[in-house]
């Protein structure tokens, strides 16, 4: 079948395809972090720190967007290129880019090829057909980003050109278009102040909602709304209506529940110069902001306690499977919620949409649940220790650990606050979050899972609850 295009020391060792996403994406960040420490990557030519270029790797590669300086400001034209490039491949997938080199160079994949690049797309399923689509899928994939990315540009480009110039507005159209479908929230505008100025003009408030929305929804559904569009007789995948169901319902539910909680605050929509078309936008942009990218409309630390509570639980359910965003995954709630409540109602299986779910994804999805809980609660134990002295409120320590988990990238405080030592926390939580909580850790498990016995030990029971 010719050669595998990983390296054969991969196999000699056996290493995972799970191990060798989570190491190609730590090379990426390292590569990413060396090209923004030099000195033609600053503006004014005096290097950076290596740890803040290395946590802006980290965030541009995760497509978090949390950042210690002012990318616009900061950054050398070389340097902004090199953070999209980091943007790009984040976004689209560490695998998914590789694979298009060896395509164009015309080398052949292995079925260990496309099990490791299935594994980057976290599709579940190994059968023989899913395989043989995989190589083709990625391709797909591709030209998809392209076409949507243009898109975006484009109408960025018939706003951003009449107000910056012909070369700095189609830059700034280039850089915001892939910004906003792979769901980073950098901005090049330099200002500090992000989209916020601009989301006035329903050109750039829809595409940017609309890039943000196809890229958090995942490859997979888009790739099933193509067909669909082509075929009228196509079929949804039980995949697809679950995530468009779920994604549907938890920007309908933000929406409302941002406009309750803000309407009436003087710092944000409680304004008396705000109309109410303009609360309702905010409202949407926020509800679907908060799970992806992380644009902000108003400052976050403005915000009322209910909505920086339900923001925090956007960001930690973050986007779908196989999509540009974080998180545990729109679909890992669905199931999780789904299981607990079969058990109420005193049923064995999980059924969705007229189909039962194997019971190993149920409780993998609890499984990552539990995981991501975990990290998050450990990750505000630390912080908050290291934080203690310091003008660091505990809201500020939760928001900035579940939006780098949750790679958003909304912060209610200033990143640059806090100390490295917590930054060194962000950084880990940025990379889990996007590598995947459940690939992180099997990645790390996988010769033990190798060597786990398949003894059965007798059946007991303990009291719970």
């Amino acid at each position: 079948m010719g050669e595998t295009f990983m390296a054969p020391a991969f196999k000699k060792r056996g290493i995972s395809p799970a191990q060798i996403l989570v190491f190609g994406f730590g090379g990426m960040i390292l590569i990413g972090a060396f090209l923004l420490s030099l000195p033609a990557a600053v503006a004014d030519g005096q290097s950076l720190r290596f740890f803040d270029a290395l946590f802006t790797a980290t965030s541009a590669v995760c497509v978090t967007g949390l950042s210690v300086f002012n990318v616009g400001a900061t950054l050398s034209l070389f340097g902004q290129v090199i953070l999209l490039v980091l943007i790009q491949l984040g976004g689209i997938g560490f695998m998914t880019m590789t694979s298009l080199l060896y395509m164009m160079i015309g080398r052949r994949f292995t079925l260990r090829d496309r099990l490791i690049i299935q594994n980057s797309m976290t599709q579940n399923s190994v059968s023989d057909s899913r395989l043989q689509g995989v190589v083709r899928m990625t391709r797909d994939i591709v030209v998809m980003t392209a076409v949507i990315e243009l898109c975006v540009f484009l109408a960025y480009a018939a706003r951003f050109v009449p107000l910056f110039g012909v070369s700095r507005g189609l830059y700034c159209s280039i850089f915001q278009a892939v910004s906003s479908f792979c769901n980073s929230g950098f901005d090049v505008f330099g200002a500090g102040t992000g989209l916020q100025p601009y989301l006035g003009d329903p050109v750039i408030y829809i595409a940017t909602i609309s890039a943000m929305s196809l890229g958090g929804i995942g490859f997979y559904v888009l790739l099933d709304l193509y067909r669909k569009l082509r075929n009228k007789r196509h079929r949804f995948m039980l995949h697809t209506k679950t995530v468009l169901c779920v994604s549907l319902f938890l920007v309908a539910l933000g929406f409302a529940l941002f406009l309750l909680f803000e309407h009436n605050n003087p710092r944000t929509l409680g304004r008396d110069d705000v109309p109410i078309q303009d609360k309702a936008s905010w409202a949407l942009f926020h509800s679907v902001s908060a799970r992806t990218a992380g644009f902000a409309a108003v400052p976050q630390g403005d915000l009322t306690p209910a909505s920086k509570i339900l923001t925090v639980i956007y960001m930690f359910i973050g986007a779908s499977p196989s999509g540009t965003g974080g998180g545990i995954k729109t679909t890992t709630v669905a199931l999780m919620l789904l299981f607990i409540f079969s058990i109420i109602r005193g049923r064995d299986d999980v059924i969705l949409f007229g189909r039962r779910i194997d019971k190993a994804v149920v409780l993998r999805s609890v499984a990552i649940v539990a995981l991501g809980i975990l990290f998050v609660f450990t990750a505000i134990i630390i912080v908050s220790l290291i934080e203690y002295e310091r003008p660091i409120t505990l809201s500020d320590t939760i928001y900035e650990v579940v939006s780098s988990f949750g790679t958003v990238g909304m912060t209610s405080a200033v990143t640059a606050n806090f100390t490295d030592a917590s930054r060194a926390v962000f950084i880990i939580l940025m990379y889990g979050g996007r590598v995947g909580i459940f690939t992180f850790t099997m990645a790390l498990a996988a010769r033990l899972e190798n060597r786990s016995s398949r003894v059965r030990y007798p059946k007991d029971r303990i009291m719970i609850g």
